[in-house]
């Protein structure tokens, strides 16, 4: 079966720096999109960041100058490095990888920052 691992989620001050991975494993004969999600308490899961197999960069207005996407083909894997974090980033992540064509979710990683 295919499985999605992430880590790298924690507390931090606002202003400060996380980095989030997410590894995939598994039988994949393809990898496409490549991106996080992330849910704050009582709202709706909403895009962050993704990227895509020819190098194409997504991001939400609200992370951009903060937040760089980026994929190592080889390890299979999708970072997302977060700096200036705000309260507001504190939220659920999730990564999501399209895999043999089919969307798939990690298990959720909590960021949290304080201010």
């Amino acid at each position: 079966q295919v499985h999605l691992v992430e880590s790298g989620g924690g507390l931090v001050q606002a202003g400060g720096s996380l980095r989030l991975s997410c590894a995939a494993s598994g039988p994949i004969f393809s990898i496409k999109a490549m991106g996080w999600y992330r849910q704050a308490p009582g709202k709706q899961r909403v895009l962050v960041s993704d990227i895509y197999s020819d190098g194409t960069r997504t991001y939400a207005d609200s992370v951009k100058g903060r937040f760089t996407i980026s994929r190592d083909n080889v390890r299979k894997s999708v970072y997302l490095q977060m700096n200036n974090l705000k309260p507001e980033d504190t939220a659920v992540y999730f990564c999501y990888v399209n895999i043999n064509l089919r969307d798939r979710w990690g298990q959720g990683t909590q960021v949290t920052v304080s201010s």
